[in-house]
């Protein structure tokens, strides 16, 4: 049996779906059967950053209205041995779906992949309950600022009213010069703001940016780099201890140099 896992966040712009695809292909390169799923109905852009928007034939609403089978919706990544792709529907919504047919979709992944990664959309709307309901674990993608931590609090404090007994967070495009300026609250101010595990920091990396837009997640763990940090964070979700990197403790100032050299890098 598989493990379910969404990834959530109070507002939108956190990077969701960036955490989708690459801790996805993560978890492929190391050998877990992985399937990624985009649960934002109507929105959908998973696809792209995985660049398999031209690969869609069929999608869960296919499934869950009971017009195909299983294996139908699955799109397996041209890449990736062990990745593939689950469509959201661009007309069909989540509240139109019979609640048994959408149970079976999540325990039919969950009995064929060893993770399931459900990429929510932002808030907690129809498409993040249509996942929320069936998760065994949650992640939380947040900022390093006010707003974006204090709506993430709220759907932490959602997801614990459904049941989801392991909630962690990963913050987002961490940019130690803009900590440096106050710009941005440091991880330790972040971490007192909401009472869950960090699970990974990501710091602002151009090289997502290309990823994502070319459709091909980020493969090569980098020193330091965000390519690292997802490997690592791939890493924890399978068990092993890995250290987080930590910018705002004395004695960590080489890595920190190294992290802001990939902003001025050319």
């Amino acid at each position: 049996m598989g493990k379910m896992i969404i990834i959530a966040s109070g507002k939108g712009g956190t990077g969701k779906t960036t955490v989708t695809s690459h801790v996805g292909a993560a978890l492929a390169s190391k050998g877990r059967l992985t399937a990624v799923v985009d649960a934002d109905a109507g929105f959908r852009n998973l696809d792209i950053a995985l660049g398999l928007e031209s690969n869609i034939v069929y999608d869960y609403s296919d499934f869950i209205n009971d017009r195909v089978a299983f294996d139908d919706i699955l799109v397996k990544s041209s890449d990736l041995e062990n990745l593939y792709f689950v469509a959201a529907p661009q007309s069909e919504q989540t509240t139109d779906f019979d609640e048994e047919r959408t149970e079976l979709f999540w325990q039919s992944l969950k009995n064929r992949f060893d993770f399931v990664l459900a990429d929510a959309p932002a808030g907690m709307g129809d498409g993040f309950m249509f996942a929320a309901k069936y998760a065994d674990e949650a992640i939380i993608v947040s900022l390093a600022e006010t707003a974006s931590l204090r709506d993430a609090d709220r759907v932490i404090a959602e997801l614990e009213e459904l049941g989801v007994e392991m909630v962690r967070l990963i913050l987002n495009r961490i940019n130690p010069e803009l900590i440096e300026q106050k710009i941005l609250m440091n991880v330790d101010d972040c971490m007192d703001v909401l009472s869950i595990p960090l699970l990974g920091i990501v710091p602002e990396d151009r090289s997502v940016t290309v990823s994502m837009t070319s459709g091909a997640p980020l493969m090569a763990a980098e020193s330091f780099g965000a390519g690292m940090a997802f490997s690592n964070i791939a890493d924890r979700l399978l068990g092993n201890q890995v250290p987080v990197m930590n910018f705002d403790k004395a004695g960590k100032r080489g890595i920190w140099e190294r992290i802001k050299g990939l902003f001025s890098a050319n």
